[in-house]
């Protein structure tokens, strides 16, 4: 059943974070970036105060691709997009549920932001955040876990934001949940990532023995193509059978561009091993191409849109375009991943196959990870995008005791390795099941005394 809670008070900190390796994909190339943390007070009704989290990294050139902004520029859009949701979520008063947060402040929340110049995708980051620590307080006020809030919709989820669903579809589909106790990470490659030999995709000492793999593409069909067919004969010596995704972020100019892609996979041998183990290619074109461009005989291959996803009727939208996916991602907002998940659910009872993913690279140790990685798991998603530990060394530059209380609270995900606490992968999967701890998918939160206040945005913000 739904609890109701008061909003006390929102703080945004945040901390470097330093890559161990630059990672690029479309036209940006990352070698470090602030991660944002959110802590919240709140007062649950007839349950008392609770103190909530939630952690993210503030990703440049990705919400907002503009050519005309900086990377930074980028960034601080999503610092103003946290302080214009900070104020809307505080104006509401009285006892609400926390979808009843959610739902009242999301319409403002893009509408103020966009009379700011930040796009719709941006703008959903500030509520995205405060939302995930919203329902850590909420969890830990009422002394449950995640799943077994999420199953019961302690948070009220409804359909006032998706009219195309019934409120007996959300009871239908939280109730049926059964989480998946280990989540296959899938090893991103990133444009800049070494094919062949040591550090390649088939060195197991870097790609944790994964099993599933997201390739990055460069939006060149001919590129992309001979890349491809390095990769695959590098994954074809794994000695076991594996999995691939695609993944473009807004890089190819059009539909004819992509169409000659796809032709190359489906005509080449080279390509072969690639085009035979394909799962879907992502978010292939920019976000407001792809409204305007039914991919035709191209919907076969089975794409997926991820940028594109910036409000609560993308996903219909995109199903009208052929698009049969969606992503997951708890930095877009974790309540939008679990309507879109009950559209796939309700849609593919029809016998035509419509699914969601989980997309998300950034998500460091610690708060972040586990935050989505338990949002995966409710959601049945068997295999996620999972490299922060990739391209970050360990817990980067939290303290040495906040990587330890980590460990300490969550051994099945984290082990010391003698040079630092790193997460532990399980013959390519993570195990959930010290995330089923009272709140939101932690026993920890971050040493907030080790943490700045969060930057004040700069010009053209203000």
């Amino acid at each position: 059943m739904p609890v109701r809670l008061k909003l006390r008070d929102i703080a945004f900190f945040e901390r470097p974070v330093h890559f161990a390796r630059p990672f690029r994909f479309g036209a940006i190339t990352i070698n470090g970036t602030p991660q944002l943390f959110v802590r919240v007070e709140i007062e649950v009704e007839g349950r008392g105060s609770a103190v909530g989290a939630s952690a993210e990294l503030l990703v440049p050139k990705w919400f907002d691709k503009r050519p005309e902004l900086s990377p930074a520029q980028t960034v601080d859009g999503l610092r103003r997009s946290l302080q214009i949701a900070r104020e809307l979520y505080l104006a509401r008063t009285g006892f609400l549920t926390a979808f009843d947060l959610h739902a009242s402040c999301i319409g403002a929340q893009v509408a103020t932001c966009a009379k700011r110049n930040i796009p719709a995708l941006a703008a959903a980051y500030g509520p995205a955040e405060i939302d995930k620590a919203i329902l850590d307080g909420l969890l830990r006020a009422v002394k449950t876990n995640f799943f077994d809030g999420m199953t019961g919709n302690i948070a009220g989820i409804d359909a006032r934001l998706s009219p195309d669903l019934k409120e007996t579809d959300f009871s239908t589909f939280l109730s049926g949940r059964k989480p998946l106790p280990r989540v296959a990470i899938r090893h991103t490659v990133g444009l800049d990532d070494a094919v062949e030999g040591e550090g390649g995709v088939a060195d197991v000492r870097d790609n944790a023995d994964a099993r599933y793999f997201k390739l990055k593409l460069s939006g060149d069909p001919a590129a992309d193509a001979a890349r491809l067919a390095r990769i695959g004969k590098e994954l074809d010596t794994l000695g076991y059978e594996y999995k691939v995704t695609l993944d473009a972020n807004e890089q190819y100019a059009d539909l004819a561009a992509l169409r000659t892609l796809v032709d190359r996979l489906d005509c080449e041998a080279t390509l072969r091993s690639i085009s035979s183990r394909l799962l879907y290619i992502e978010q292939p074109m920019p976000r407001d191409v792809t409204r305007q461009s039914p991919l035709g005989s191209l919907a076969g291959r089975g794409f997926i849109i991820d940028e594109a996803d910036d409000s609560y009727d993308a996903f219909p939208s995109a199903r009208a375009l052929g698009y049969h996916g969606i992503s997951s991602k708890s930095c877009k907002g974790l309540y939008k991943s679990i309507v879109n998940a009950t559209r796939a659910a309700k849609w593919s009872a029809d016998g035509e196959k419509f699914f969601v993913t989980g997309e998300d690279l950034t998500c460091q140790p610690g708060l972040a990870l586990q935050q989505d990685l338990a949002l995966g798991a409710l959601l049945c998603l068997e295999h996620a995008e999972r490299n922060g530990h990739h391209y970050v060394d360990g817990f980067g530059d939290a303290p040495a005791t906040e990587a330890q209380a980590f460990a300490a609270a969550h051994p099945d995900l984290y082990a010391d390795t003698g040079q630092g606490i790193r997460l532990n992968i399980h013959h390519g999967d993570l195990l959930t099941g010290s995330l089923h701890a009272t709140g939101f998918a932690t026993s920890v939160h971050p040493d907030w005394s080790a943490l700045a206040p969060l930057e004040q945005p700069k010009s053209p913000w203000e």
